[in-house]
C-alpha cells in the first residue's frame, strides 16, 4: 500500500475541488501521462459511477479508472487500471481541516491484484505520488 500526505493552505471545500474538479489543471501530464505529449487534460468526474480519464489533443480519450466513491468535501475513491494489468488498484483521498489549511491524505491499495507485478509496480508508483502531492500542494496554493 501507498500512503502520501500533503497539507494545503485553504478550506477542505476548495481543496477538495480543486483536487477533484480542477485536476487537469494542477496534474504533472508533463512528467505523468499515458498520451506523452498528446496529453491535453485529465478528468476526475464528479460523482459515483463517474470516469476518471485523460484526454489528448486530437480529442481520443483514454480511461484510467472510475470513481467508486464521491463524498465531497471529504472523500474520493477511485480505480486506476492499466492495459497490462491484471485488474485495478484503488486509490483513495480523503481531505481533513489542519490548522489553516487542510491535510490531503492518498492511500493507492490493491497492488496483491497484479499478481508477481504488484510489488514492483507499486514501488514505481510510490515516488510518483510523492510528486503529484507536491505538484498539487504548490499549485493549490499559487
Amino acid at each position: 500500500m501507498i500512503r502520501r500526505r500533503v497539507v494545503v493552505r485553504g478550506p477542505v471545500e476548495a481543496v477538495f475541488t480543486r483536487f477533484t474538479a480542477g485536476i487537469g489543471q494542477w496534474w504533472p501530464l508533463d512528467q505523468f501521462s499515458y498520451g506523452g505529449e498528446r496529453s491535453a487534460d485529465l478528468v476526475l468526474e464528479g460523482r459515483a459511477g463517474g470516469r476518471f480519464y485523460e484526454r489528448f489533443r486530437d480529442g481520443e480519450e483514454h480511461e484510467i479508472g472510475r470513481v467508486l466513491v464521491y463524498e465531497p468535501p471529504h472523500r474520493v475513491v477511485f480505480t486506476w487500471n492499466q492495459a497490462n494489468w491484471a485488474g485495478p488498484t484503488q486509490v483513495e483521498v480523503r481531505f481533513f481541516p489542519e490548522g489553516d489549511g487542510t491535510r490531503v491524505e492518498l492511500e493507492h491499495r490493491g497492488w496483491d491484484e497484479l499478481g508477481e507485478a504488484g510489488a514492483a509496480t507499486q514501488r514505481a508508483f510510490a515516488g510518483g505520488w510523492g510528486v503529484i502531492l507536491d505538484r498539487f500542494a504548490s499549485r493549490a496554493e499559487a
